[in-house]
């Protein structure tokens, strides 16, 4: 799948650079690793990361403004819960935005 001809819209291609941003610091990396067993609050993160719940916090926030956790409201505490479909639609785009750049090029697969 070609990204860049079923993503004409440029729209989908920041929303997939948001998204790999989002994707790129290690701490977000561990906090979606930790979401994948269940959605917790932050406080439940915090325990399991050993991060200060204000840095826990910050990272969830790039999460959900990248739109691969949601976010609700919960009596008092906030529960987090990843979107697996969005996480799975970046999967897609980067292997076929790969596959764009990589096709017919097998000479440069040895260097």
């Amino acid at each position: 799948m070609n990204f860049v001809a079923t993503h004409p819209d440029r729209s989908i291609a920041a929303t997939l650079a948001a998204r790999l941003g989002a994707l790129s610091h290690p701490a977000r990396l561990e906090i979606l690793s930790h979401l994948s067993r269940r959605q917790c609050c932050c406080k439940d993160v915090v325990r399991e990361l050993d991060l200060a719940q204000s840095t826990v916090s910050q990272h969830l926030k790039v999460l959900v403004e990248a739109g691969l956790v949601h976010h609700t409201t919960e009596r008092q505490r906030s529960l987090y819960r990843i979107d697996r479909a969005a996480l799975a639609e970046v999967s897609r785009a980067v292997a076929g935005l790969v596959d764009a750049c990589c096709a017919g090029h097998t000479e440069d697969a040895g260097r």
